[in-house]
């Protein structure tokens, strides 16, 4: 085994490194195509603290694999809305939707001390006071026309158009989503409008997040698009056999986080039937099951669904319901949840969504790419809210409560969809879309989209440190 890391000592020896023979031991353990990559990353590290000794114990830091006697394995399902969804119908529905978003949001800022000076925009409307006041609101409209940008906002009393005019917030205007809850500080003008002094999101605080208290990892998934000709199934079985595997971080791997597209479905988009090699959603089913089957029995699978899964498209959906894979929910470490769902994994909070309003956000706002998808994400935890336009292409269903608002600030917010891997901190929250197991299909090629695919994403809980896992196939 010592031949197969010559390469990736020699780069360390060459840097005038020694290598201690426990550190070997931790070495011999690890995939040989990661090698490389490990010791020149621990060889930086060390060369700033100018020590030119590296220890089992640098690996297991850089790693995150110190050595417990017991890894904890708990989890709770903090929130699932598959028992929770009760759709209206119509306008009455949508309303009651809409109506619950702004009281649940405006509850969220009630803990700002600005919120003791918020006035309902009827009673702003009837007595337009000089003084500094502030409204709080949906936000039904956006015009920028050269220097001045005009924002309506409706709360259950009335709309108000706004006008920014202050060049610092300026950008935070143009960001505004459509349907966002909002705060503005505003005064009325001599004209007889009101000028808006400052905008105030929801956001989330700083945020001290919740750590596991031993060493468990857990795998993000999602994306998978099992029963299309481009699922990445070599490179899908490769990851799934490495969980039993004697690799350190394998050994500690306790959770896996799957966060929808798990199947290709079927009638998702034209001429789909012409990318399948599974011509139905049973099968398709099946296949995902027997790939899934396959991870160790002490490693609990959490399952959500996407568009491209049965079920109900429209947002919130159930989890995938048991009629499509019944086996899916009579495996004991299997847990099926809905989109999006909040978990507790060794106490950490993972907020889990698929991510379909990505799509939305990006088409509608400057400066946001499929390309960095953590980005988005940060605009969703500033609008508490995790699709929060209506009308554009994610299906939103009337439901009676808005289960789509960000109510319990998550320590790990996972998401997929765009098929790109994004990671980032906002705020202490740890940011993770997961690419994706399908290779690039021709839509993707035609629209520009490099996915990054068969890389696996995982997530040490106890220390936040984030570590990739690349299982694609490498270029000659």
């Amino acid at each position: 085994m010592i031949k197969d890391v010559g390469a990736a000592l020699d780069f360390a020896l060459n840097k005038g490194f020694q290598i201690h023979p426990d550190a070997l031991k931790v070495l011999e353990q690890i995939d040989v195509k990661d090698l490389e990559n490990i010791i020149k990353q621990v060889v930086r590290e060390k060369e700033k603290q100018r020590l030119y000794l590296i220890s089992q114990k640098d690996l297991e830091v850089f790693l995150g694999i110190s050595e417990d006697e017991v890894i904890d394995s708990d989890h709770e399902i903090i929130f699932d809305p598959t028992p929770k969804i009760a759709s209206a119908e119509g306008v009455a529905g949508f309303n009651a939707l809409f109506a619950n978003r702004f009281s649940k949001l405006k509850k969220i800022v009630s803990n700002r001390p600005e919120s003791k000076m918020l006035k309902q925009i009827s009673a702003v409307m009837s007595v337009k006071s000089k003084d500094e006041i502030y409204v709080c609101g949906l936000v039904t409209d956006r015009k920028t026309d050269r220097s001045v940008t005009r924002i309506t906002l409706e709360d259950n009393t009335g709309l108000i158009e706004t006008i920014v005019l202050d060049e610092n917030l300026k950008d935070v205007a143009a960001s505004l989503l459509m349907d966002q809850f909002v705060m503005e500080k505003i005064v009325a003008s001599k004209n007889g409008g009101f000028i808006v002094k400052d905008i105030i999101l929801p956001d989330i605080p700083d945020h001290a997040p919740n750590r596991s208290r031993t060493e468990a990892y857990a795998l993000f998934l999602s994306d998978m698009h099992i029963g299309s000709k481009y699922f990445m199934e070599k490179e899908f079985s490769e990851m799934i056999s490495w969980l039993s595997s004697q690799d350190p971080i394998a050994r500690k791997v306790r959770f896996v986080v799957i966060g929808g597209d798990v199947i290709d479905g079927v009638g998702i988009y034209p001429n789909q039937d012409r990318e399948l090699v599974a011509p139905d959603t049973a099968t398709q089913m099946k296949m995902l099951f027997e790939a899934l089957d396959k991870i160790p029995k002490h490693i609990k699978v959490f399952v959500s669904p996407g568009n491209h899964d049965p079920g109900r498209r429209a947002l919130p959906q159930p989890a995938i319901p048991a009629k499509y894979s019944p086996d899916m929910w009579g495996r004991k470490n299997f847990f099926m949840v809905g989109n999006p769902a909040m978990i507790s994994l060794n106490g950490v909070k993972v907020l889990i969504f698929h991510g379909q309003s990505i799509d939305d956000i990006v088409k509608t706002t400057p400066g946001l790419s499929y390309d960095n998808p953590a980005k988005v994400m940060q605009y969703l935890l500033k609008a508490r809210h995790l699709s929060p336009i209506y009308g554009a292409q994610t299906p939103i269903a009337p439901e009676l409560e808005d289960l789509m608002v960000i109510d319990d600030v998550p320590d790990i917010f996972h998401t997929g969809h765009v098929h790109v891997i994004g990671l980032d901190l906002y705020r202490g929250v740890l940011l993770v879309n997961s690419g994706a197991w399908q290779s690039q299909t021709p839509f993707q090629a035609g629209v520009g989209v490099t996915p990054t695919s068969a890389v696996a994403v995982l997530v040490n809980l106890k220390t936040f440190k984030v570590y990739t896992k690349d299982f694609a196939p490498k270029a000659n």
